[in-house]
């Protein structure tokens, strides 16, 4: 019973949260943006604990920008699994 209580407060406070307002039309972020946001997530996330920086772009172009930040993500990783 507690965790259905539980679930359904997560769900009514998931209904106060907002996405800021869409850009001008054409003006998503895309590939090459997903590759940056994905190279500089690690501080963006530092930086979201301070400051008003979120670390994944919204709204954007789709699969594309997903694509590009997960390469730029994974930039991270790839030295420890050369070394390995």
């Amino acid at each position: 019973m507690r965790t259905l209580g539980v679930i359904l407060v997560l769900v009514l406070f998931t209904g106060c949260a907002h996405q800021p307002a869409p850009l001008p039309f054409g003006h998503f972020p895309g590939f090459f943006t997903g590759v940056w946001h994905g190279l500089v997530a690690p501080f963006a996330l530092v930086g979201q604990l301070f400051t008003d920086v979120r670390v994944y772009a919204f709204p954007n172009s789709g699969g594309w920008y997903d694509l590009g930040f997960v390469l730029g993500i994974s930039a991270w990783g790839g030295g420890a699994a050369a070394r390995r």
